[in-house]
């Protein structure tokens, strides 16, 4: 009876062949042996070949393959506190620098850490497994297992400071104009220190990328400009400008091509990245089609409400994402710390990189073209 119904099963494959070869058309799992000094391009393509794993190289693959085309204009959006690791200057100035990243949207915590680096400060490797109650004693501030001197905080709070009372800051402006202005002076400082490819608002100021802040009260550089305002001081930040200035620089892009987003985590810039589809089709009426490519790197998930936008999937219905080009959407449930560091080094060693767009000296032209 056992051998009759084996028999069974292999003469029901026999008569659906078609059906058998479409399940298994995929990629034969055999791998070869992970070897010294292979490079991080070849262990991705040769050993990530399932679970999160094989979304990594789907991501990898898409992001090269795909996103960078030149056709395509690529939006990033930054939450977590990536910049004190170190990430902004290993991997985010990097793709910026190489045209891999048009434009961003990131928390305004990530850019103002991101200064600590142009101003030549010093963050700590450490570990997360110490007395809170002692460093608060010893002025030193934590983040999980990074450590700094509470001066960090002081010197970087006076440079902003110290921005913010120069005339060209007196009048309100969107974000990307104010992170403008403050990479040119970071710029300069870090040139005088001779600190080079040390921060992601110095890259973006040379490169020409627009970098916004959904929530720019949300962070010290924030707080420094709301306790300026209480001496007096103009400078405010409307991120009103923000809305029209980000949907209009998809709608050019799907206009001459397609638009592209990178999400590192989730949160209040991944919303107001993909918020930008709706802007222009709900809020102005104008048709689209959404953005082409999703690449998400989260910890989160959907069903509990954590996942922040969603999945791309999800955002069909909204007409966030083209559902023609949903099958290039990729949601690699990995840290941001991991995986971030994989994708720069994959796409520097499988492209040469594109010219940058500088979309920052464009994107008054993109508002009035909408």
């Amino acid at each position: 009876m056992d051998h009759g119904h084996r028999g069974g099963g292999v003469a029901a494959l026999r008569k659906f062949p078609m059906a058998k070869k479409k399940w298994l058309s995929g990629r034969r799992i055999a791998p070869p042996a992970v070897t010294r000094g292979i490079g991080v391009r070849d262990l991705i393509d040769q050993s990530f070949l399932a679970y999160n794993g094989a979304r990594l190289r789907e991501a990898c693959r898409v992001f090269v393959d795909r996103m960078l085309a030149e056709d395509v204009t690529i939006g990033m959006s930054v939450s977590g506190a990536l910049t004190p690791a170190g990430l902004g200057a290993s991997c985010l100035a990097p793709l910026v620098e190489n045209g891999m990243v048009d434009w961003i949207v990131s928390t305004g915590a990530n850019l103002y850490h991101d200064a600590h680096f142009a101003l030549g400060m010093e963050l700590h490797t450490g570990s997360p497994f110490v007395d809170d109650i002692a460093l608060r004693k010893d002025q030193i501030i934590r983040i999980y297992d990074v450590l700094f001197s509470y001066d960090v905080l002081l010197d970087t709070d006076a440079f902003f400071r110290e921005l913010l009372r120069l005339d060209e800051f007196q009048r309100t402006m969107g974000t990307a104009e104010f992170h403008h202005l403050a990479g040119k002076y970071l710029a300069a400082r870090a040139e005088a220190l001779g600190m080079d490819n040390a921060s992601l608002l110095v890259a973006a100021y040379r490169a020409g990328v627009p970098v916004y802040t959904s929530s720019p009260g949300d962070s010290s550089i924030g707080m420094n400009v709301a306790a300026c305002a209480l001496e007096g001081n103009a400078c405010r930040l409307d991120p009103l400008v923000d809305v029209n200035e980000t949907a209009a620089i998809v709608y050019d892009a799907t206009r001459k091509g397609k638009s592209a987003v990178l999400i590192l985590g989730g949160g209040s810039p991944k919303n107001f990245m993909l918020q930008t589809e709706p802007q222009i089709q709900e809020v102005l009426g104008l048709d689209d089609v959404g953005h082409s490519y999703f690449l998400q790197f989260t910890d989160a998930r959907p069903d509990t409400g954590g996942l922040s936008g969603a999945t791309p999937a999800e955002a069909v219905s909204w007409g966030k994402v083209n559902p023609e080009t949903l099958p290039d959407s990729v949601v690699c449930y990995l840290d941001t710390s991991v995986a971030l560091p994989l994708l720069t080094a994959y796409a520097m060693d499988a492209h040469p990189g594109r010219t940058p767009r500088r979309l920052y000296d464009r994107r008054i032209d993109c508002l009035l073209y909408t």
